[in-house]
């Protein structure tokens, strides 16, 4: 076994993961971190980083290959064992610098599984997996085959955009056709596909060597698709433990670890129990620990900080050792989160002693509660919803994405 200190590359084009990295840190390791040159001002654990690069712009600025001769120079005085992508949009940096420069872990095969929604939904399809129908935009005959045969509403989707950033719903085939006709030659980077009503879930997870060791199924109470295109508060909670829904979700959410080749880490998965059939569809799925504070939300319920786990996962495949999930307690949790009117809200008048999270970003207003039944959390979530409402939320219209991935 080696025991040796090892060497990881985080990248991160937002400010999030810092659990991950002090904890990455507090194993012995040496941690490099690679950020956008607009996040220097961020309060990034510092102590527990050896070297942090910057990069120029944000995200699709990035140039590749000068990302590439950064971290091939710094391999020059340094054995990198393992480069980790903290978010979405760094999935597919991370797997281009790992096939460049030969590092183990997964590649740019697989982790189009993880970032591309037609690479999900053919993976899906291929692996029996139920999924809405769909078609890429590449072939007018399949496109018109398409809406001619599969009922609307359909959504027409970014392919390689995070949650639901640029999702555009249309009603008919003339409608359709204009959308498509105003992307010029970004089309091929959307899809579209059937819209399903129903109730949406997320399932957080870990994984080590192909195999789930943790999973929790939440519910949004608000789908992020309907708070992006129409406002609203975002809520979401786990749901009873062993319940009906609980071993679909968990049983689908297994096929598409298993199916997509998901080796470790962890994984962010939607799926919707659709109102027509009461089937449960894959919706999409990432090899990341869920954004908009979900992560402290699944502390709250089961005490696994999964960007904790997360690094201590990575930590004992890097140095051969055996990893050990801690103690799961089965509790329930819920968050209530939106944007604010105000840059500091004031939420003291919030005062349950089931908050044990106040989500601390400019212009938000959420708090995270936990109890032990899931019919005190529900009912917390849905009178705080409504006093947000009241006194504090306001709407923004959804930001056009003008730079595709």
């Amino acid at each position: 076994m080696n025991k040796t200190n090892k060497t990881f590359v985080c990248i991160s084009n937002y400010f999030k993961g810092a659990d991950f990295l002090i904890h990455l840190k507090e194993l012995g390791n040496t941690v490099f971190l690679i950020t956008s040159e607009k996040l220097k001002e961020k309060p990034w654990p510092f102590d527990h980083i050896d070297e942090i690069f910057y990069m120029p712009g944000q995200d699709v600025d990035w140039n590749l290959e000068d990302l590439l001769l950064g971290v091939g120079n710094l391999m020059k005085n340094n054995s990198i064992d393992a480069i980790v992508a903290l978010d979405d949009f760094d999935v597919e940096k991370a797997t281009f610098l790992r096939e460049n420069l030969r590092i183990s872990g997964m590649g740019q095969t697989t982790g189009r599984y993880f970032r591309d929604k037609l690479a999900m939904r053919m993976r899906a399809k291929s692996c029996g997996i139920s999924n809405p129908k769909f078609c890429s935009l590449f072939n007018d005959h399949d496109i018109n085959t398409f809406a001619d045969t599969v009922a609307a509403p359909w959504v027409l989707k970014p392919r390689s955009e995070a949650s639901a950033s640029g999702i555009i719903k249309v009603h008919n085939k003339e409608e359709l056709w204009i959308h498509i006709n105003s992307m010029g030659n970004n089309r091929f980077k959307y899809l579209v596909e059937q819209f399903k009503p129903g109730s949406v879930y997320h399932c957080d997870s870990l994984i080590l060597n192909g195999k789930i060791i943790f999973s929790i199924t939440s519910k949004y109470l608000a789908t992020p698709m309907e708070i992006s295109q129409g406002g609203g508060i975002f809520r979401s909670a786990n749901i009873s433990y062993d319940s009906e829904d609980d071993k679909a979700i968990k049983a689908i959410n297994e096929e598409v670890i298993k199916g997509f080749g998901l080796k470790h880490g962890a994984a962010h998965s939607e799926y919707i129990k659709c109102d027509e059939d009461g089937k449960v569809y894959f919706l999409e799925t990432s090899s990341r620990v869920g954004g908009a504070h979900l992560a402290e939300m699944v502390d709250a319920a089961s005490s696994i900080n999964l960007w904790k786990e997360w690094a201590a996962i990575e930590n004992a495949l890097a140095k051969e050792l055996a990893y050990k999930l801690p103690k799961v307690k089965k509790g329930y949790a819920g968050i209530v989160l939106t944007l604010s009117k105000f840059e500091y809200p004031d939420l003291s008048v919030f005062n349950d002693p089931e908050i044990c999270f106040r989500v601390p970003l400019a212009y938000h207003a959420g708090m995270i509660v936990k109890a032990t039944k899931s019919e005190r959390v529900l009912t917390l979530l849905d009178a705080y919803a409504t006093r947000l409402v009241a006194d504090f939320a306001t709407v923004v219209a959804q930001k056009e994405v003008d730079k595709l991935h």
